[in-house]
C-alpha cells in the first residue's frame, strides 16, 4: 500500500473531529472520501499531509512512518496536497506559481506539460494569479501540484464553487492524471462525481468511516443514494 492509515484521530480543543479512521490507498488507485460538511474529510486529509496535529496508530506513506514528518518534507517525498480554496500565491503570476511547484520537489521541472494540459494557463502565464477566475485558480493549483511530481496527490473539494462546465473539465483532468499513474485520494462533496471517478470509496459521518468498498457498489448502495445523491428509497 502506498498510504496506510490506522486509528487516525484529530482534535480541535475538546472536540474530536476524526475518531479513529482507517483507510488505505494502493499505488495507482483513485480513491475518494465522501460525506457531508463537518464529517471530518478535510481534517483527515490535512492530518495525512501533516498540516494538522494528529494521533495515529499507523500513518505510513511509501513504506515509511510519517507520523513525525515535517510538513515541508512530504512534497519532496512525493506526497502533495491541493487544499480546499486552492492555496495559490495570489500576488505571483501563473508562471511564478508553477515555478514554486517545481521547487517544492527540489527540481526545475518544466511547465510545458502543464500548459499543454491547461492551455488557458499558457494564455495567462504572465497574469497575477489572484485575478484568475475560480476555475482557472483550480487549474493552476492542480498544475502546480503536478509539477511537484507527486506519488500521491491529495485533492480537497476540487469542484467547490465552480460552474458546471468547469467542474466537468476538472474531473476530466483528474481522470487523465489517474490514467497517467498518479495515485489520488480525493475528498469531494459531490458524491456522484467522486464515486463515478474513483475505483474505491470511503464514506465518513461524524468523524468515522461508516462505509467503504468499490465505488460502483457504493453508488448503488441505498444508504449512499439517499444520503448523498438525493434519492429516496421505497419503504
Amino acid at each position: 500500500m502506498l498510504l496506510e492509515v490506522r486509528g487516525l484521530e484529530v482534535r480541535y480543543g475538546g472536540i474530536q473531529a476524526v475518531k479513529g479512521v482507517d483507510l488505505e490507498v494502493g499505488a495507482g488507485e483513485l480513491v475518494c472520501l465522501i460525506g457531508a460538511n463537518g464529517a471530518g474529510k478535510t481534517s483527515t486529509l490535512k492530518a495525512i499531509a501533516r498540516l494538522l496535529p494528529a494521533a495515529a496508530e499507523t500513518l505510513r506513506f511509501d513504506g515509511e512512518d510519517i507520523r513525525s514528518a515535517r510538513v515541508h518534507e512530504l512534497p519532496r517525498r512525493g506526497l502533495v496536497m491541493v487544499p480546499e480554496g486552492r492555496g495559490i500565491f495570489p500576488r505571483l503570476t501563473v508562471a511564478e506559481n508553477l515555478a514554486m511547484g517545481a521547487y517544492a520537489r527540489g527540481g526545475s521541472a518544466h511547465a510545458e506539460a502543464q500548459y499543454e494540459r491547461f492551455p488557458r494557463l499558457r494564455e495567462r502565464r504572465h497574469q497575477v494569479a489572484g485575478t484568475l477566475s475560480g476555475g482557472e485558480q483550480q487549474m493552476l493549483a492542480m498544475a502546480r501540484a503536478l509539477l511537484a511530481q507527486p506519488k500521491l496527490l491529495l485533492l480537497d473539494e476540487p469542484s467547490m464553487g465552480l460552474a458546471p462546465l468547469m467542474v466537468s473539465k476538472i474531473f476530466e483532468t483528474i481522470a487523465e492524471v489517474a490514467r497517467e499513474g498518479v495515485t489520488i485520494l480525493l475528498v469531494e462533496q459531490n458524491a456522484k462525481l467522486a464515486l463515478e471517478a474513483a475505483a474505491r470509496g470511503y464514506v465518513m459521518e461524524s468523524g468515522l468511516v461508516t462505509l467503504s468498498g468499490e465505488a460502483k457498489a457504493l453508488l448503488s448502495d441505498a444508504r449512499v443514494r439517499e444520503a448523498y445523491l438525493g434519492e429516496t428509497t421505497a419503504g
